[in-house]
């Protein structure tokens, strides 16, 4: 089975209006008490997703059955998290949450050089948050997407939400992006891609992650190996206490050498992972089996 992403998140307008009316009333902590048991309902009715996690849990980091169902559950609740500190930083409530830097001063640089700049983020923590603690750049950051929301989400988000100091493309099957992408690249600015999901139909490299054969999508790595700027590998990772910790990497490649790029970013994923096990957010087939 080809690992594929079908480019939509799960979750339901009326999921968030209720979780965003609970952290306007109530607070963060009562959105976090109604996530415990929307969060179990989700483990135990949503059990094709469900049983993926589960599968990272036991071939990918070795663990139990029975730890590797309670790490599911850790995840789908950690998840969430993440989904209602997104509302609740994004609507201003940015000083309930505490953060830390691990590297910014290579986004500085790269905000600084007079080229454009390139950050690679995963699907492991949550880079997005990145944006309202990190400041205003000279530079404006385009972050590249196939996460494409339901139209009701995001109007509903976009009623709530600051507006958001990155710009949003939109990866679509027309290849429109690509324009976008270009433009930001000839005004010297930032572009962040995700590299772990892909459109079907899009050209892809093929890396190990965990030692098992994985496909990733080739653009983001075919064009970050060729440009004469350096290549950061980011993550947003979520800490206990609403405490989130930014990584910022140099990519250490061969130059114009795609594969070698992506190998360095599937060890960083790697490392990543191994600090932060639960935090492991694609709820797909992401592994190719024959």
């Amino acid at each position: 089975m080809m690992a594929e992403w079908k480019g939509k998140s799960k979750g339901t307008a009326t999921g968030y209006r209720i979780f965003i009316a609970l952290i306007q009333k109530a607070g963060i902590r009562a959105a976090y008490f109604l996530l415990v048991f929307v969060s179990f309902y989700y483990f135990l009715f949503n059990w094709k997703q469900t049983r993926i996690i589960y599968k990272y849990f036991r071939e990918k980091h070795k663990k139990n059955r029975l730890k590797s169902l309670i790490n599911t559950y850790r995840n789908i609740y950690i998840f969430g998290q993440t989904l209602i500190d997104k509302v609740a930083i994004a609507a201003g409530l940015e000083g309930k949450y505490t953060y830390e830097f691990d590297g910014i001063e290579n986004i500085y640089q790269l905000a600084k050089d007079k080229s454009a700049g390139i950050m690679i983020s995963a699907h492991v923590g949550n880079f997005e948050l990145a944006q309202h603690f990190m400041g205003e750049f000279d530079k404006k950051i385009h972050l590249v997407t196939t996460d494409e929301e339901q139209e009701a989400i995001k109007s509903l988000l976009e009623s709530v939400m600051a507006k958001p100091k990155v710009e949003f493309i939109l990866v679509k099957n027309d290849m429109s992006h690509i324009f976008d992408i270009h433009k930001a690249i000839d005004h010297q600015q930032i572009i962040c891609f995700t590299g772990d999901r892909f459109l079907s139909g899009s050209k892809t490299l093929e890396a190990e992650l965990f030692g098992e054969k994985a496909k990733f999508p080739a653009g983001p790595f075919l064009l970050s190996s060729r440009l004469n700027t350096p290549v950061l590998f980011v993550y947003v990772m979520r800490e206990k206490n609403r405490h989130y910790h930014l990584y910022a990497r140099k990519a250490e490649f061969k130059n114009r050498d795609a594969q070698s790029l992506l190998g360095a970013y599937t060890k960083s994923i790697e490392k990543m992972l191994e600090n932060y096990p639960l935090q492991w957010f694609n709820y797909y087939e992401f592994w190719e089996k024959e």
